[in-house]
């Protein structure tokens, strides 16, 4: 352990926050019953929410001839729906955490839905960065309080909640792609009207969240509990330290993942000479993959523990990005499918893993680890479509490759565990604090 704190002090956080949990005990019903059905609608809303976000990103080439738009440009667009959706999402999150607002995820929606339309007509680039911000400004609405509702359904089965409700989000962009290659690549350059009949997917979220929205308000004491009991469980240089190392790792992973979701489209039809349509069927394959790891990872974390699952699925993925910039189509195709598989089971990991850390700001952590995500990805796709302007698509693959080497910083995570773990029977080993547990 560093100087910045001693295990007598992580002893002694832990023992007060114990304290604290057994003066204000869970009832049965918020510690172990799972509300399954809310689980369902919210990530059901999270499936139709990406999916209409993943259409932005599949209609890059189409936008490209019409408007014969730069890689710099495209990068742009992807700059601005990822930072709007990025910019709100602590700030809503903090604010729901002392106020619960239940009925903001619909509303939020109502801004997804307006951003669609505006974005089959627009005929300007301008107008075109509004929509897409729009589009962000409902995201950034819907993931921190979407997310606070996931965990307030879970029963004390974190890391399964966390995986449900964003599987539905990877499955959303997973199908995204297709049923946009299906509606609106099909048409060629006369196809962006029909980005509007995804507003109907629009409307249908906005049904499923009040009615998800309705249930939050009816049980918002199951929360309360958890906040009174929330003290702080580690020092405050250790948090600090750890959420550094997050973040870091957050990097490694989203600043890949805009190298594919942003231009593996662009690599395909370059490198391979494959169509529009073609590509964006390999893009949702490659989405179908990222979305089978999220439902690996979060149970998988509750099992062997957060830190591991963390370590193995990004440190885990490098030999592969290391080795696809220079292979054929079919072992691209292939190596791609095991990337999305490993490195996508880190991300439920570390959400839960930082909301273990800091229970008392639940809403807070949410929207600040779903908000840096998205800038990540935005800033991703800024930096690597200069690079694409200035050395071409295969040197975007080449250099990104490495980032998953910076998984080595896991090495330097404290072991945290929920805090139901942190009450155990007295044994020999309870004497071992759960932060320094292996």
């Amino acid at each position: 352990m560093s100087s910045d704190f001693s295990l007598s002090e992580v002893q002694s956080v832990a023992a007060t926050a114990n304290s604290a949990a057994t003066q204000h005990p869970q009832s049965p019903s918020s510690g172990h019953h799972t509300f399954y059905g809310v689980l369902a609608g919210v990530s059901s809303a999270h499936l139709l929410n990406d999916m209409m976000q993943s259409v932005i990103v599949t209609i890059y080439p189409l936008l490209k001839g019409q408007f014969d738009l730069s890689f710099i440009q495209i990068g742009a667009i992807q700059l601005t729906f990822q930072f709007t959706a990025s910019l709100l999402q602590p700030m809503v999150g903090a604010v729901t955490d002392k106020y619960p607002l239940p009925y903001a995820t619909p509303v939020g929606m109502c801004f997804t839905l307006a951003g669609l339309l505006l974005l089959s007509v627009a005929p300007t680039y301008p107008l075109l960065l509004l929509a897409v911000a729009l589009t962000g400004c409902g995201s950034s609405v819907f993931h921190p309080q979407s997310s606070q509702t996931a965990r307030t359904a879970s029963g004390g089965r974190y890391g399964l909640a966390q995986s449900l409700f964003q599987i539905g989000g990877n499955l959303g962009q997973a199908l995204g792609p297709l049923i946009a290659a299906a509606i609106v690549l099909s048409f060629g350059l006369s196809g962006r009207p029909h980005v509007a009949w995804f507003g109907l997917a629009a409307l249908l979220a906005i049904v499923i969240l009040f009615r998800v929205s309705h249930w939050y308000a009816r049980h918002l004491d199951l929360r309360r509990p958890k906040r009174r009991g929330g003290a702080r469980r580690y020092p405050p240089a250790l948090v600090r330290r750890t959420i550094g190392i997050l973040f870091i790792l957050m990097f490694s992973k989203f600043f890949y993942l805009s190298s594919i979701s942003v231009y593996y489209e662009f690599f395909l039809i370059q490198r391979f000479g494959l169509s529009a349509h073609v590509a964006a069927n390999l893009l949702g394959v490659f989405l179908f993959a990222i979305a089978v790891g999220t439902v690996i990872g979060g149970p998988l974390g509750d099992k062997i523990g957060r830190k591991r699952v963390i370590w193995l699925s990004i440190l885990g993925c490098a030999p592969f990005t290391l080795a696809l910039p220079y292979v054929g189509l079919g072992w691209t195709v292939a190596l791609s499918i095991v990337i999305g598989l490993v490195l996508a089971s880190a991300f439920p990991a570390i959400i839960v893993y930082a909301q273990d850390m800091l229970t008392h700001r639940i809403g807070m952590v949410s929207g600040l680890f779903y908000g840096f995500s998205f800038g990540l990805g935005g800033l991703g796709a800024a930096v690597l479509g200069i690079l694409a302007d200035r050395f071409g698509i295969d040197f975007v693959y080449q250099v990104c490759a490495f980032l998953p080497l910076l998984g080595l910083l896991a090495a330097f995570l404290p072991d945290v565990r929920p805090p139901e773990d942190n009450v155990p029977a007295r044994t020999a080993d309870s004497k071992t604090p759960a932060a320094t547990r292996a």
